[in-house]
C-alpha cells in the first residue's frame, strides 16, 4: 500500500513538472525575509507590542509675518520626551525650508531638459536664473538654563548637541530663533507651501507650512529618521501639545490647525456670533466673513498687527493660513460622539464653486473616513484654496482647483472636490496613523487614496472614481522603468509616482476587499489597522501582518506580487474542451458521430476553436480494486453516472502570461442567455505558477466563456479572456466602419 501511495503522489508531481517548463519563482512563499521581523516593540501579529515605545515633541512658538518683506520669524521652545530605551548625545531637528536654496534638487528637468521652444518659467525651473533668497537664519539655540547650545547643520537637516547626554526616561526643554524668506509658490512645479501673490489687487495670501524647525523621528527600526528633505518624500514627525501666537497684519484672517483660544480678540462680534450660530447649523455652510466683506477688506492694508493664538493637542504638525482676502464659511458635523466644525478659506478668485462645494466635502469625508476607520478626534476640519496642488496637515490642507471667470467644467470641479476629500482625508493617514512617508509614500497616499476613491463613489456618484482597469495602462509600461510600490519615496520617478504610490495600492486594496477577501471581513481588518496604530508609527510590515491576522487569509502571495514587484495581471484562457459521458442505450446515433476517448483523460489532438463541433464522448469504466488501495470502501459507481448523465463536462485551461498570480473568475454564458460565475482561489497557481487546468459539470450547454468578466483584477489584455475568442476588428475595419459612420 505505501508503495502504491508513493507511486500515485510521484506520478501526480511529474505531470505537474512537466507542464511548468519555466523556472519556479516561489510566488506563494512568505515575504518573512521581506519585511522587518517582528520583536518587543511589534509582534507577529502586525500590532505593536507591549514595549512598544515612540518619542514625543511639544512646542510653545511665536511667529511674526511680515507682510512687506515677505518674511516669516519666530521663536519656539521645545520640550522633547525621550521614551525610548536609549540615552541620546545629540538631537536631529529638520529644517525643510533649507529644501529651496539654490544648488539642491528641483524638478525643473522632470518633464526634459532644454528644448528650442520653451516658455520663461520652464527655463527658470531649469536654470533658476531668476534667484531668490531662501532658506533658515538660526540666530540662537539655547539649553533650558539659556546657554548655548552647539549644532550643525547639513543642509535641511540640523544636528545639535547636547551638554549632558539625555537619558532614557527624561525630557530637556530647549529654545531656538529663525527667520526664513517665504517663497513665491509659482517659482517651483512641487510647491506645497509660501505665497500666492494676486497682482490684480496687490495682495497676498499665505500658505505657512514646514515653517518651523521641528525635531525629526527617533525609533525602534532605524534610531533617527535623519533622511535629506528633497520634496517628493515628505515626512515623518513626532506627537506633541501646540501652542502657538501667529502676529499678522491687523486686517488679515487666518486659519490654522487647533482651537481659536483668543476670538474676542481677532474677531468682530458680528463674527463671534456667526461661528456661534454655525456651531449649531449642521445642514449648510454660514458665512462668517461674507463675499461683500471680503472684497472691502482688500482695497486698504493695515499697517496695524494682531495676534492669533491657537493651541493643538496631540498632533504631529501645525500649519496655517494668513490673507486679507478669505471669505470664511463654516458648518457643523455631528459624527458619532464628536462635533467638527467643517471650514473653508477662499479668495473672491474662488467663487462661486468654492461656496458651494468645499465645506460640503469636507463633510463629506469627514463621515466617510469616521465610518471607515475611527471617528475624526480634532475640533475643526478646514480647507483652504489655493492655485494649484493639493497638501496635507493636521486639521487644515490647502487644496487646488480654482474657476476661471466664474466658471469651471465639471472636469475640474471633479478634481477640485476630489482634492478636497483626499486632503481632508490626510488627516487619518499620516497624521494620525503616522506613518513614514519620507521613506514609503504609498502608505499615507496609497491608503488614503483607497477612502478617497470609496468617498467619490459613495457621496458623488456622478463622477469617475478609481477602478482596477484604471491602473492597466501603467501595468503595461516599459519594465525597464517601472518600479515596485515598495520602492522609497525619492527613488520614484516623477513621471509615475501618482500611478504608483497612489492608484496602484488603491487598486490593489480594492481587490483585496471587493475580490479576494471580501467586503465585511476586510473592513474590519482595514478599521484593526487604523486602531492599532492611531497616534503612532507603523511600517509596511504592521500594515501587510494586520490584514493577515484579522482575517485569517493567507496575502504573502498579494503583497509579494503587487508590492515588491512590477509584474502585471494577464490571464490567457487558452482552452475550453467539452465532454459529455458516453451512455450506451441513449443518443447512440449522435454519439458514434463523436469523437470517443478513453477513460485515462487523453484529449483529442486539435484544439477546438468554438463548440460547434459538440462534445466529446467520456467512456467510464468500473473503477479496479487496486484503484482504492487500501480503502474498503467503494465510490457508488451507480448513483456517480446518474449524476453526470446528460451533463456537460468543461475543461478550462488557462495560463499566467503576466507573472502576476490571480484568483481567476469565470462567466459561463449558456445557450439560454442566462450566466454564471466560478470563482478560483490564488492558490490554484501554487503547484504551477504558468498554466492551470480546472473541470467543471454544467447542467446547460455553455455559448461563451469568458474570464474577469467585471474586470476585477486589473486584467492588461482582455482580448485573451474569451472562448470563442473575440475577433478584434482589423485597422482597415475599423476604417471602414468610420467612413461609412
Amino acid at each position: 500500500m505505501r508503495h502504491f501511495l508513493f507511486l500515485f503522489v510521484f506520478s501526480i508531481s511529474v505531470s505537474t513538472i512537466q507542464s511548468q517548463t519555466q523556472p519556479w519563482q516561489g510566488k506563494f512563499e512568505p515575504i518573512d525575509n521581506m519585511i522587518a521581523p517582528p520583536n518587543t516593540y511589534r509582534n507577529a501579529s502586525g500590532a505593536p507590542g507591549k514595549a512598544y515605545w515612540q518619542q514625543r515633541a511639544d512646542y510653545k512658538i511665536k511667529a511674526t509675518l511680515d507682510e512687506k518683506n515677505n518674511v516669516l520669524s519666530g521663536e519656539e521652545t521645545i520640550t522633547y520626551h525621550n521614551n525610548s530605551p536609549d540615552d541620546l548625545s545629540y538631537l536631529w531637528i529638520q529644517l525643510e525650508q533649507n529644501v529651496n536654496k539654490k544648488g539642491n534638487p528641483d524638478f525643473g528637468d522632470a518633464f526634459g531638459g532644454v528644448r528650442n521652444n520653451m516658455t520663461t518659467k520652464q527655463m527658470q525651473s531649469l536654470t533658476r536664473a531668476i534667484d531668490f533668497p531662501a532658506g533658515y537664519s538660526i540666530k540662537y539655540i539655547k539649553d533650558n538654563s539659556g546657554n548655548n547650545m552647539k549644532a550643525f547643520v547639513n543642509n535641511t537637516m540640523m544636528k545639535v548637541m547636547l551638554n549632558q547626554p539625555l537619558k532614557s526616561g527624561e525630557s530637556m526643554s530647549f529654545s531656538l530663533a529663525w527667520s526664513y524668506p517665504i517663497t513665491d509658490r509659482s517659482m517651483f512645479l512641487l510647491s506645497r507651501e509660501g505665497y500666492e501673490y494676486f497682482p490684480e489687487d496687490d495682495n497676498t495670501v499665505y500658505l505657512i507650512a514646514h515653517w518651523f524647525p521641528r525635531m525629526a523621528v527617533y525609533n525602534d527600526t532605524e534610531g533617527w529618521q535623519n533622511q535629506q528633505f528633497q520634496r517628493l518624500g515628505e515626512f515623518a514627525l513626532e506627537f506633541g501639545d501646540y501652542d502657538v501666537e501667529i502676529t499678522v497684519p491687523e486686517d488679515h484672517i487666518v486659519a490654522s490647525t487647533g482651537r481659536l483660544q483668543n476670538s474676542e480678540s481677532v474677531l468682530t462680534k458680528t463674527q463671534r456670533q456667526r461661528l456661534e450660530q454655525a456651531e449649531n447649523t449642521f445642514d449648510k455652510p454660514l458665512m462668517i466673513v461674507t463675499v461683500d466683506e471680503a472684497k472691502a477688506n482688500e482695497k486698504s492694508k493695515s499697517t496695524k498687527s494682531k495676534t492669533w493664538r491657537y493651541t493643538a493637542k496631540n498632533v504631529r504638525d501645525f500649519a496655517f493660513a494668513s490673507s486679507r482676502k478669505f471669505i470664511w464659511d463654516a458648518q457643523a458635523v455631528q459624527l458619532e460622539t464628536n462635533k467638527v466644525m467643517a471650514m473653508s478659506f477662499y479668495p473672491k478668485e474662488g467663487l462661486p464653486v468654492w461656496s458651494e462645494e468645499s465645506t460640503k466635502a469636507v463633510k463629506a469625508a469627514l463621515e466617510v473616513y469616521s465610518e471607515a476607520t475611527f471617528e475624526y478626534p480634532y475640533p475643526v476640519a478646514i480647507s483652504v484654496n489655493t492655485s494649484n496642488i493639493g497638501m496635507e496637515f493636521p486639521m487644515i490642507s490647502f487644496n487646488g482647483g480654482r474657476p476661471r471667470n466664474g466658471k469651471i467644467s465639471d472636469n475640474a470641479k471633479s478634481g477640485m472636490i476630489g482634492t478636497i476629500i483626499h486632503e481632508v482625508g490626510h488627516n487619518w493617514f499620516p497624521m494620525i496613523v503616522s506613518s513614514d512617508e519620507r521613506k514609503w509614500m504609498w502608505m499615507d497616499e496609497g491608503l488614503n487614496t483607497f477612502l478617497h476613491q470609496r468617498t467619490v463613489a459613495e457621496r458623488y456618484p456622478e463622477f469617475h472614481s478609481t477602478e482596477p482597469k484604471d491602473i492597466v495602462p501603467f501595468m503595461q509600461g516599459d519594465k525597464n522603468i517601472l518600479r515596485p510600490i515598495m520602492t522609497t519615496s525619492d527613488s520614484e520617478l516623477l513621471t509615475q509616482f501618482g500611478n504608483n504610490f497612489y492608484q496602484k495600492p488603491t487598486v490593489g486594496l480594492q481587490m483585496l476587499r471587493n475580490s479576494i477577501i471580501g467586503p465585511e471581513l476586510f473592513d474590519q481588518a482595514f478599521k484593526e489597522y487604523a486602531n492599532r496604530w492611531k497616534y503612532k508609527h507603523p511600517n509596511p510590515g504592521d500594515l501587510f501582518r494586520t490584514l493577515e491576522d484579522a482575517t485569517a487569509t493567507d496575502l504573502d502571495w498579494f503583497f509579494r506580487g503587487w508590492f515588491f514587484t512590477t509584474d502585471h495581471v494577464d490571464m490567457e484562457l487558452t482552452d475550453v474542451k467539452w465532454f459529455k459521458v458516453y451512455e450506451e442505450d441513449l443518443n447512440i446515433e449522435d454519439q458514434q458521430k463523436k469523437v470517443t476517448i478513453a477513460a485515462t483523460g487523453e484529449g483529442t489532438e486539435q484544439k477546438a476553436k468554438d463548440f460547434s463541433s459538440g462534445p466529446d464522448m467520456i467512456k467510464l469504466s468500473e473503477t479496479p480494486d487496486q484503484a482504492y488501495g487500501g480503502f474498503l470502501s467503494r465510490i457508488d459507481e451507480d448513483e456517480l453516472r446518474k449524476q453526470v448523465s446528460g451533463k456537460n463536462i468543461y475543461e478550462v485551461t488557462i495560463k499566467n502570461m503576466g507573472g502576476l498570480v490571480m484568483p481567476v473568475k469565470i462567466e459561463w454564458v449558456f445557450k439560454d442567455g442566462s450566466k454564471e460565475t466560478d470563482m478560483l482561489p490564488a492558490d490554484i497557481w501554487r503547484r504551477n505558477e504558468y498554466q492551470v487546468t480546472k473541470t467543471f459539470l454544467k447542467d446547460k450547454e455553455v455559448e461563451k466563456v469568458n474570464l474577469d468578466p467585471n474586470f476585477e483584477f486589473a486584467d492588461t489584455d482582455m482580448t485573451n479572456n474569451n472562448f470563442p475568442k473575440v475577433e478584434e476588428a482589423s485597422q482597415f475595419d475599423e476604417f471602414k466602419n468610420k467612413k461609412s459612420d
